[in-house]
């Protein structure tokens, strides 16, 4: 039986507080308001203070406040409004309250809480530099790009404190934290790629926030200990390994009331990650929209397609191979426009992934017959417009 919903935050919070955490990007502290709380949703509307300053104990430390109204370039003009989730991190504190500066509610929506970085960037905006900014603490390289770095020899890169790894294949997390010590945010993402000595991210006590999608090999034993990263302040966890996840709530769950903000879905069993190896539409499985029966129906049709696929292209025949793969492409689209007339599941992610399967398709024939087929993509998607609903 599914849990109840919360009603209230996990740490107390209520319209009208100001909290205050020290910024990195401001080299002092700052101060945000909450103005609504949505429980069905978990959120809480958090509007900025155009404030930043030594450690403040009350509100009186602040002076008179006014919201932080964003100008730069970067930045969707007005009030730095947002919803963000309402696990208030855990080095954020609540120092009084004030009558709400702003009582409508905002239609921006974010997660992970960075309070100050859009009050360093209207100043740098303000002092008139306008040139585009990077900050230089941030990182972003692929997984082959990290192995490079880190399999030469080399002092620790204690200047960076953000680090983005995608495409990773392969990824020593030993050798990662020996070289990056002082990461506040980790995130790590790949296409079933594996992560070895996973355990190794303990060694970053300084981690606020980690984030790993779509990787593997880790184990219970691999855990990230709340004692060994007592900062952490957002864990996203999305297709990782079962054992691994069961074992990142127990350690984790209990640490949300201190500040923790969890998320771990999409826990994946061996048998699956063998079974969807080769299968596009692998993420659909526990996405939110879209059932579990209807998934096992679209990846049936990916399979009927692709096979398809293969035969026209097997036979030699080049007279009629286009019209044979508009109609295959037809009959995918008609498919697809059955399952989401049932449930209404496909939307713009959706639609893309349904043509970069397409793609997947010709791949796979190009490899198991050893030709190169020019066309045969756009074939395939012009009968898939022809009929689509989606």
């Amino acid at each position: 039986m599914a849990g109840r919903k919360p009603t209230s935050p996990p740490r107390p919070i209520a319209p009208g507080d100001v909290v205050v955490t020290f910024s990195e990007a401001l080299g002092a502290w700052t101060a945000a308001q909450i103005t609504d709380l949505n429980p069905d949703w978990q959120t809480a509307g958090v509007l900025e203070l155009d404030w930043s300053g030594p450690e403040p104990a009350s509100v009186s430390d602040l002076g008179e406040v006014s919201p932080l109204v964003l100008r730069h370039a970067n930045a969707i003009k007005g009030p730095s409004h947002c919803n963000y989730e309402w696990v208030l991190p855990r080095s954020y504190k609540v120092i009084g309250t004030l009558p709400l500066l702003c009582t409508t509610p905002s239609q921006s929506y974010s997660i992970g809480w960075r309070l100050g970085d859009q009050l360093a960037r209207q100043r740098r905006w303000d002092r008139g530099e306008r040139a585009p900014w990077s900050d230089p603490r941030e990182m972003s390289t692929t997984g082959a790009g990290l192995d490079r770095m880190t399999s030469d020899p080399g002092e620790p890169r204690r200047d960076i404190r953000h680090l983005r790894v995608t495409e990773v294949e392969s990824l020593d997390c030993e050798r990662l934290a020996e070289r990056f010590p002082e990461l506040r945010t980790l995130c790590l993402s790949g296409d079933l790629g594996l992560l070895v000595h996973a355990s190794g991210l303990n060694r970053l006590a300084s981690l606020r926030q980690l984030w790993i999608s779509d990787l593997f090999g880790m184990s219970a034993a691999d855990a990230l200990l709340p004692e060994r990263v007592p900062t952490l302040e957002f864990l996203y966890l999305r297709s990782i390994p079962h054992e691994y996840a069961v074992a990142m709530r127990s350690r984790w769950r209990p640490q949300v009331a201190y500040g923790t903000y969890v998320d771990i879905t999409a826990a994946r069993k061996p048998e699956w990650v063998a079974e969807n190896r080769g299968n596009p539409l692998r993420d659909w499985d526990g996405r939110e929209q879209i059932s579990r029966t209807c998934f096992r129906r679209a990846v049936a049709q990916y399979r009927k397609t692709r096979a398809a696929l293969i035969a026209a292209l097997s036979d030699g025949s080049q007279e009629d191979r286009p019209a044979r793969l508009h109609e295959i492409g037809r009959e995918y689209g008609e498919a697809f426009n059955l399952l989401d007339r049932r449930t209404g599941f496909i939307e713009t992610e959706e639609r893309e992934e349904l043509f970069a399967a397409l793609d997947v398709m010709v791949s796979d024939a190009e490899e198991a017959l050893g030709v190169r087929l020019e066309s045969a993509a756009d074939m395939l998607a012009a009968g898939v417009d022809a009929v689509r609903d989606w």
